[in-house]
């Protein structure tokens, strides 16, 4: 980054923020958390900004910047750009402050968040949805933002937006030191924190390095929008050509400027976790505590596993930044996961035109555990062998090495799509 491209980094009023926010958000909860802790011999505490009233921490940053505008600039209307939870603060504050808001969301946003949207801003905001990312719809939100003379709120890349999401920060260090008798006057040890563009990370992780700089902050993002990753190793923002969608709230094709400038400095470890992995974690936090987390929610915790033994007999927080999971996707959710987890695997399998070959691969190749949950045949005529589409799922992953080994032993032709990632997405 040459010296003309480089952010100046502003002081943080943090305090302030604390303050204008008071009567608008809610305390969320520093949970301890027992089953965690116990899995991983150490001390979780989950923050549930999932309980936020947009059940989001988004909306500290959008009510912190749009309570310090001026009546002229709120009475000309605000204009945002988000994949979802910036929306939904960015409304919900619009209704606080009786202020005309026009969202842009991109065209793959779940209809959950987009309803959700219009929920919280009532009459106040009007959706339009633009692009395929949130990078697309930010340059259309910001040409409309100076063609009606409005006021852009940005979804994290502004100092106040920063200084909000650092709010995040001033609760859990305040509720951990309230249980100082319980915890032994323990620090924390670490802080894991999901990425998307930056401002929380940049918040929270700056406000622990000034009053807990003992506590080591790891960010997370999905290994399909590594974009963080990437700035922290180039030293500066870069821009990322592809990116996978799926965790639509940590999933930016850039970061910030001046969110990057305090991450730089604040974040000690970045690291990626798979989308499989996340989606194993939704649904374990939704079986076993009954917690409902969107996939940028579940990064904190997904993470755990890849540190188990750095965090074995020390005290960790997990910002569960949020909740807003559109029901329609737990199907995509659930196959991710058994993918990831080895329990499901789609083959194309060219069968031989003769009677009795599919009958020879049900009762010698498949075991008895095995489940065929999918199945589309294709005859052809004046030809030895037809393709088939097979979707597997196995009870153990140990099942898959006996399976191929069938496979190869009974000459079977096959292709496995799993690995083969445009066949799968062209397929699947």
């Amino acid at each position: 980054m040459s010296d003309d491209q480089k952010v100046n980094k502003p002081a943080l009023d943090i305090q302030g923020a604390v303050i204008r926010l008071k009567p608008v958000v809610n305390h969320t909860p520093l949970q301890y958390n027992a089953n965690l802790s116990r899995k991983y011999q150490c001390r979780v505490y989950l923050k549930r900004e999932d309980l936020q009233i947009v059940r989001s921490y988004k909306l500290r940053g959008a009510y912190n910047m749009m309570s310090q505008m001026t009546a002229d600039q709120l009475a000309k209307g605000v204009v945002c750009a988000s994949a979802g939870n910036h929306a939904q603060g960015f409304a919900y504050s619009c209704k606080k402050l009786n202020v005309k808001g026009v969202v842009f969301m991109p065209i793959p946003s779940p209809q959950q968040k987009v309803n959700q949207t219009k929920m919280f801003g009532e009459n106040f905001v009007e959706v339009i949805l633009v692009g395929d990312t949130f990078d697309d719809c930010a340059i259309a939100a910001k040409a409309y933002t100076i063609e009606h003379g409005m006021t852009f709120i940005p979804p994290f890349d502004h100092i106040s937006i920063i200084e909000g999401q650092a709010t995040v920060g001033v609760e859990i260090l305040h509720d951990y030191n309230e249980l100082a008798n319980e915890n032994g006057n323990a620090p924390i040890d670490y802080m894991f924190i999901p990425v998307g563009g930056g401002g929380l990370s940049a918040g929270v992780g700056t406000y622990f390095k000034q009053h807990s700089p003992h506590t080591k902050i790891i960010g997370l993002e999905p290994e399909g929008a590594p974009s963080m990753f990437w700035a922290l190793k180039s030293g500066a923002p870069i821009e990322l050509e592809n990116i996978d969608k799926f965790v639509d709230g940590a999933a930016v094709k850039r970061v910030g400027d001046v969110t990057f400038s305090f991450c730089k400095d604040a974040i000690d470890d970045m690291h990626l976790v798979a989308e499989g992995k996340i989606c194993t974690t939704i649904l374990q936090m939704y079986n076993e505590e009954a917690i409902v987390v969107e996939p940028a929610g579940a990064l904190s915790i997904a993470a755990l596993d890849d540190y188990t033994e750095q965090i074995k007999g020390k005290t960790i927080v997990c910002i569960v930044s949020g909740s807003n999971n559109d029901i329609a996707r737990m199907q995509e959710i659930k196959e991710r996961s058994l993918i990831y987890e080895g329990l499901k695997h789609y083959f194309l399998i060219r069968f031989a035109q003769r009677p009795g070959a599919l009958k020879e691969f049900v009762n010698k190749v498949l075991g008895p555990d095995d489940d065929i949950t999918r199945f589309e045949y294709i005859q052809k005529h004046n030809k030895e062998a037809g393709p088939a589409l097979v979707g597997l799922e196995l009870k153990s992953n140990k099942d898959y090495e006996v399976l191929i080994e069938n496979m190869k032993r009974y000459q079977i032709n096959y292709n496995e799509i799993n690995k083969e990632d445009n066949l799968y997405g062209y397929l699947i």
